[in-house]
């Protein structure tokens, strides 16, 4: 990777973000920073079912790796190779849909050359159960997470480098999120089940959800989410980002804290670890007025230090000046 300016594309998973809240939508947005500069972004930003909009420059990390490289915790060093994936399944994903993912993954093996060293069923279920709260934040619980963790545990042994999970979630109504309404309602415990995995492994890890209803939709949906409506998996992404994912490094290789240029985040979204340690640093954060959340943490409540610009191209030109 050329050495450029480093910079962090992010937009925070379940909070409905008007760009990035749906299915790979801010891929488009961070390929343009992506072309001028070397990106940290997280996976919500270019997942999109059986596409990725991520490129050779893009550094994918999840988000609990995310807050620890902003404390000045851990580095991200580029891949040299690809990483050698391990894929984790829910013991509970009914035999017809897991075959779906094993035919997905020999499908990525055999176009991308993607490194896939074999995978782990849960010995227990693993019991998720997702909801949007009354704030409107996507949320959920997970009723046996060690289970996912005890097969990471295999996983790491055998190899991997870096691990795909994949749980089982019981279909639901998904109207407002397919008209392009509301949140993700699966994106918050999405994130608590990687955040978990990332917090006890240390290893670049992504999720994608199993639903027992594959069937392709034939409604027309929002186009922001219609990645997600022409495909019963959403395992490609996520394999084809975790293959680029940065090695996490604990002695002082690679990109620190210290090396970031700058951040854009949501317009109301700047609560997050992120913002708080690039504002102590001294790192640039622009507050992106066209990217709006169901949050309400604005620049008044954090720091008068973030500068608020109307879309992402004025980020670009606020870089080039």
């Amino acid at each position: 990777m050329e050495e450029r300016k480093l910079g962090a594309f992010i937009v925070p998973t379940g909070i409905g973000a008007s760009i990035g809240g749906f299915a790979g939508d801010a891929s488009l947005y961070a390929r343009e920073f992506a072309e001028k500069y070397n990106l940290i972004v997280n996976p919500n930003v270019v997942n999109a079912g059986v596409f990725s909009g991520i490129t050779d420059n893009m550094l994918y990390v999840e988000g609990y790796t995310l807050d620890e490289f902003f404390k000045g915790k851990v580095n991200l060093c580029p891949a040299e190779k690809p990483n050698k994936i391990g894929v984790i399944f829910d013991k509970s994903i009914p035999k017809g849909i897991l075959n779906v993912h094993f035919n997905t993954i020999n499908a990525v093996k055999t176009i991308y050359g993607i490194d896939v060293i074999g995978y782990d069923i849960t010995e227990e279920n693993v019991g998720v159960e997702f909801n949007v709260d009354g704030s409107g934040v996507s949320t959920g619980s997970v009723n046996n997470i060690t289970t996912v963790l005890e097969s990471g545990k295999r996983l790491l042994k055998k190899g991997a480098d870096a691990l795909a999970i994949v749980c089982r979630f019981e279909d639901d109504d998904f109207d407002d999120y397919e008209n392009g309404v509301g949140v993700d309602p699966v994106g918050g415990v999405e994130a608590i089940i990687s955040h978990y995995i990332s917090r006890e492994l240390k290893v670049p890890c992504a999720h994608s959800p199993a639903f027992d209803d594959i069937t392709i939709s034939q409604n027309l949906v929002d186009a922001r989410c219609s990645a997600e409506y022409i495909t019963p998996t959403y395992l490609p992404c996520i394999l084809i980002g975790l293959s680029k994912a940065p090695h996490l490094d604990y002695k002082g290789n690679g990109y620190s804290v210290n090396d970031l240029g700058f951040v854009t985040m949501p317009y109301n979204s700047l609560g997050s670890v992120p913002v708080l340690e690039s504002v102590k640093r001294g790192i640039k954060v622009f507050a992106i007025k066209e990217n709006k959340t169901v949050l309400d943490v604005t620049k008044n409540d954090i720091s008068d230090k973030i500068t608020e610009v109307s879309t992402y191209k004025d980020v670009m030109k606020y870089l080039n000046d």
